[in-house]
């Protein structure tokens, strides 16, 4: 028999196009889909089977799913900084955290799981001035995340570390994974950077990396699958694309002009803006945009095998590159500026009739007594 793949989080942008791609996989019998809406497009019928199961994680019937269907591989990406319908931070933190209990629960009772694939976020290393240029993956972070996702996400990664004790033999993957952008991005971030107005804390320009959704799909891929001969598919990786971005950069690229403003004031508009469902800027999200964040990906590259197609720049432009254009479209910006310095010539002096040889130069004027 081939591999029985159970994927959560399917009902999301990420987990319907990983579903997708896993079932063209070689190797692959059947793909169960488990969440608690269904997805949002019925996934096509390319090669293997599919079933969905419509549950709650925080329930335990996940236990009866994965007898049936004699599940081998689990992919976990409920794991998110949003929840399906609900902007219920309290809803989304049981979702996070008491499903992936109740999961591994579950994975703990079934002997025939052999592999664990988990989406998590570089955001479990905080965002703080006193941050280290690069984080790798065995660096602790100075200010450890105090609440919303980044806290939810190192808190699973402790149960996930508690499962690998507990069942040696199920191979464990953790994804860190900045953050991912593309045409079909659905995550916070994105919203943000779909306003008209980038609100940006004064005095601060941050360094972002993000990672494209192929690149995503990719890499779970690779993990939900034995790795390839030279490499090693098990521990936990920073998933990002290479190079890095200014926060400025962002902006200019989208066409999008931003409004500097005092720490506090941002922090108040935040607030209002979760309040009116305008844009989901969470305390942690600001902080990023506050001090930015780096991770090194060469574990990715030397243990993991894979080198993601799309940089960080790369990653960026095809998400601009699908949004609405901004009030400042960086091709109406280059052709002000080529008019700008064709006006004022080659040095920056205004361009305009040169004095023939035989002028005469002007000499200054003598002070009136």
């Amino acid at each position: 028999m081939g591999v029985v793949v159970l994927v959560t989080g399917v009902a999301r942008q990420l987990g319907a196009r990983f579903v997708a791609e896993v079932r063209r996989r070689p190797g692959v019998d059947l793909v169960v889909g488990v969440d608690g809406r269904p997805p949002r497009q019925p996934p096509e019928e390319p090669a293997a089977p599919y079933r969905f199961h419509q549950l709650d994680l925080r329930r335990p019937a996940l236990s009866r799913v994965l007898a049936e269907h004699g599940v081998d591989t689990v992919v976990h990406l409920s794991v998110s900084a949003t929840g399906l319908g609900s902007t219920n931070r309290s809803a989304v933190k049981e979702s996070n955290v008491i499903g992936t209990m109740q999961l591994l629960g579950a994975c703990q009772k079934a002997p025939g799981v052999r592999r664990l694939v988990v989406k998590s976020t570089t955001g479990v290393y905080g965002s703080a001035p006193r941050d280290p240029a690069v984080f790798s993956e065995r660096m602790q972070p100075k200010d450890p995340p105090g609440g919303g996702f980044a806290k939810d996400a190192a808190e699973v990664e402790g149960y996930v570390r508690g499962f690998a004790r507990r069942r040696p033999d199920v191979a464990v993957t953790v994804l860190r994974f900045a953050n991912i952008v593309g045409p079909g991005a659905d995550t916070p971030l994105s919203e943000y950077f779909a306003l008209p107005v980038l609100p940006t804390v004064l005095g601060y320009d941050p360094r972002l990396q993000f990672v494209h959704e192929d690149d995503a799909v990719a890499v779970l891929c690779r993990a939900a699958a034995e790795p390839a001969p030279g490499t090693v598919n098990t521990g936990t990786f920073n998933v990002a694309g290479e190079g890095v971005l200014l926060l400025s950069q962002c902006a200019r690229r989208l066409g999008r002009p931003t409004l500097p403003l005092l720490l506090p004031a941002v922090s108040w508009m935040a607030v209002l803006a979760r309040q009116t469902r305008l844009v989901d800027v969470s305390p942690e999200q600001l902080r990023l945009l506050t001090h930015g964040r780096v991770v090194d990906t060469a574990r990715l590259r030397d243990t993991f095998g894979y080198r993601p197609a799309f940089s960080t720049p790369e990653a960026f432009a095809d998400f601009a590159a699908a949004g609405s254009p901004g009030l400042l479209p960086p091709e109406r910006l280059a052709a002000a500026a080529d008019r700008l310095t064709a006006l004022l010539g080659p040095e920056g002096a205004p361009a305009g009739p040169t004095a023939g040889p035989d002028a005469v130069p002007n000499r200054p004027r003598r002070p009136r007594s």
